[in-house]
């Protein structure tokens, strides 16, 4: 169950080219440490120190000590540069994160420029990769998949459910809440179901009492949200304040538990897209048992964050470097096995296939539908 931390061993005896000896490898983990989305951060964080801690028990990475560099970027673009930038002074190999995709794709530009790899858990805005692509970059890669597939089982699934109903659309603004709601409207659109409200809401705020009015005069039966769970929390303890019982929906960002906390009882039956639950695969077992060990459940994006690592530190050993050009072709060569299982990475640097389900809340816990 633990075959893949022996990856750490076998790199000991790989020799590096880019790397003086003695020298450290540093990985760095840049998310939302702070602010109203700290919970994710939090999660990506606890996943790079258990595999940082892990390669380091089996010797480090090709022979040298991983040291783990910390950015707390709070999801906002201007500050995930400024970060980047820090980074790229220290010397980092590789990165991974950012977390938003507001984040992500701005930083992309800094990591590029200084040839550093950069590895998302989390960004799911197609622009992130695809961006990238146009312009012949070869360090973007992301282990989770990308909205225009998670708005295909979303829109697939209003489609079929609610055809003929009141359909409300979403966006907090934001790179991933529009191009999520714009991903999902697009999917309804060929499906043959029009949106009968289609809003954008400023995220942070802590009142949208008026936008659930709105939707509630409107007779709407289903909202969709692009949008994270600090605000979808809320809309829906304001909507079952007002007695507006229609269905909500999102997408990932809404994979935690304090989600629930949030909302109370207003989260029950609240339903969201993610990818299967990483948590239940056998090749996650022997991981999911340390982090429980430890007192802490590893929703979310901590799997995915683990296994961004795993499949870096493989790519390092068959690569023999740290050196950009060269993981960067490990990387997209080779199919890896990690911890949500066997992923391999097209030529834009996305997984291939992602697998899509929905999730809905029942008493403050999610769980596959």
């Amino acid at each position: 169950m633990r075959q893949w931390v022996l990856v750490g061993a076998a790199l000991v005896s790989a020799a590096l080219s880019s790397a003086p000896a003695g020298a450290e490898v540093k990985v760095a983990l840049i998310g939302p440490i702070t602010g109203q989305y700290a919970i994710f951060g939090d999660q990506m964080k606890r996943g790079a120190e258990y595999m940082v801690e892990q390669l380091n028990k089996s010797g480090g990475l090709a022979g040298e000590k991983v040291v783990l560099e910390v950015g707390d970027d709070a999801c906002d673009p201007r500050q995930a540069v400024a970060v980047a930038n820090q980074m790229a002074a220290r010397g980092v190999a590789v990165v991974i994160g950012h977390y938003c995709s507001g984040s992500s794709i701005p930083a992309s530009a800094v990591y590029n420029e200084n040839g550093i790899l950069q590895i998302s858990p989390a960004s799911t805005n197609p622009a992130f990769t695809d961006d990238a692509a146009k312009k012949g970059w070869n360090n973007v890669f992301r282990t989770c998949g990308r909205d225009d597939a998670q708005g295909i089982v979303a829109g697939d699934f209003i489609a079929e459910r609610f055809k003929g109903k009141a359909i409300a659309v979403l966006d907090d603004k934001s790179a991933y809440g529009r191009g999520l709601a714009e991903e999902t409207a697009k999917r309804l659109a060929a499906k043959g179901v029009k949106v009968a409200v289609r809003e954008s809401y400023t995220a942070g705020e802590k009142d949208y009492s008026a936008l659930v009015t709105k939707l509630k005069r409107a007779g709407i039966e289903l909202v969709y949200v692009g949008g994270y769970h600090t605000e979808v929390g809320l809309m829906l303890r304001q909507a079952k304040d007002q007695g507006f019982e229609a269905q909500f929906m999102s997408g990932d960002a809404n994979a935690t538990d304090e989600l629930g906390k949030i909302a109370g009882a207003a989260a029950n039956g609240f339903l969201f897209t993610f990818g299967r639950d990483a948590r239940k695969f056998p090749s996650a077992k022997a991981v999911v048992e340390d982090f429980r060990k430890g007192g802490f459940d590893p929703e979310g994006y901590t799997l995915y964050t683990v296994a961004a690592i795993q499949a870096y530190a493989a790519a390092v050993k068959e690569a023999k470097s740290t050196a950009l050009e060269k993981v960067a072709a490990a990387l997209r060569g080779k199919s890896f096995e990690t911890v949500l299982g066997t992923i391999a990475f097209d030529e834009k640097g996305d997984v291939r296939n992602p697998q899509y389900v929905l999730y809905v809340y029942k008493d403050g816990k999610y769980s596959e539908l």
